[in-house]
């Protein structure tokens, strides 16, 4: 079985552990639209790839498929999600199985404002949102919400131009501040969708958890691994504890049969007052899977069983809670 991991990224880890799960059984080839990229190193093939929205991207990819005989292809880039996803029928034309979940549900995700929508119509906690700085306004004006706000792209990732404002100055400010940001950095194309390209949120106090909700690719519930976090960098995890937390496993239980996505949903969840708030989710691995793959969890083992219709036992996708793991910074060369 040969895998194809496409814009890698900094995820070089998650060559390391789709190498090690596939053993002598297979490939893991890695892609990315530029060669400055650690995985590359790990992956037992690497291609440069067009940009996600080039014209000539998902022929490139699907070419790639073909002729170096994929098996499977999944994504770590949210933007790269929604394209392939979109070309799940090429893919498989060449015998290509997209590990990914469906579009809309990659949409919804990906769409912070779209995200609060369907969180909120299927029962869930979510953080007060708005769409308009007069709307936030209002709300601050009528009592429904108060300082500090986050204002934040809506189609954001990787805590991109994500700002806390103190007062309505700030507010306004950071508003014009974010909406240039998202003209000048790659949230410019998935945000041409719509005027709407900022939203408002309000802070949440409480512990934060980060989730990893796992199906099968048939879409049925499997496991949920809950990680305490303890310290964060740059909008990811540095420092968690594997936890067992019955609320949480409850909220994001029910949360993967409504869904019945694909793979790893990675979720940010506040615990207030005993209620767990789901703050965004992304359909893909995310920044905290070291944390749960170091506690026990094997998840690329899993899928590549799962993509070959094994048996996939419950503790392969099973943590140690009291666990607690630490990322750390290296340096490397070419």
């Amino acid at each position: 079985m040969n895998i194809l991991v496409t814009s890698v990224g900094r995820r070089a880890y998650l060559v390391k552990y789709f190498k090690e799960a596939l053993g002598d059984d297979g490939q893991v080839h890695a892609s990315n639209s530029s060669d400055l990229t650690i995985a590359f190193q790990y992956a037992d093939k690497c291609t440069i790839t067009p940009p996600i929205f080039d014209c000539n991207y998902i022929s490139f990819l699907v070419d790639y498929c073909a002729n170096n005989k994929i098996s499977a292809i999944l994504s770590l880039f949210d933007i790269d999600l929604l394209v392939i996803s979109e070309n799940k029928d090429r893919f498989e034309e060449v015998g290509t199985r997209v590990i990914l979940s469906d579009s809309n549900f990659i949409r919804i995700c990906n769409d912070k404002w779209r995200t609060q929508e369907y969180l909120r119509a299927n029962g869930f906690f979510t953080p007060k949102t708005y769409i308009t700085p007069q709307d936030t306004l209002d709300a601050i004006r009528l009592g429904e919400m108060s300082y500090p706000v986050m204002v934040k792209p809506r189609f954001g990732c990787g805590s991109i131009a994500t700002l806390s404002a103190k007062n309505e100055t700030e507010l306004c400010c950071f508003y014009d501040y974010v909406t240039r940001e998202i003209s000048s950095s790659y949230l410019k194309f998935e945000s041409a969708k719509t005027s709407n390209k900022v939203i408002f949120q309000e802070v949440l106090g409480g512990q934060e958890y980060g989730v990893d909700i796992i199906n099968d690719l048939t879409g049925a519930f499997r496991s949920t691994i809950i990680r305490k976090k303890i310290a964060m960098r740059a909008g990811e995890t540095d420092i968690a504890e594997i936890v067992e937390n019955e609320p949480i496993y409850c909220t994001t239980k029910k949360l993967g049969e409504i869904t019945g996505h694909i793979g790893n949903v990675d979720s940010d969840i506040f615990l207030v007052d005993g209620d767990p708030y789901i703050l965004e989710m992304n359909a893909r691995f995310g920044g905290g899977y070291p944390f749960s793959h170091a506690a026990g969890c094997n998840l690329p083992k899993a899928i590549i069983k799962w993509a070959a219709n094994q048996i996939v036992p419950l503790s392969l996708l099973t943590a140690t809670p009291g666990i607690i793991a630490f990322k750390d910074l290296i340096i490397a060369q070419r």
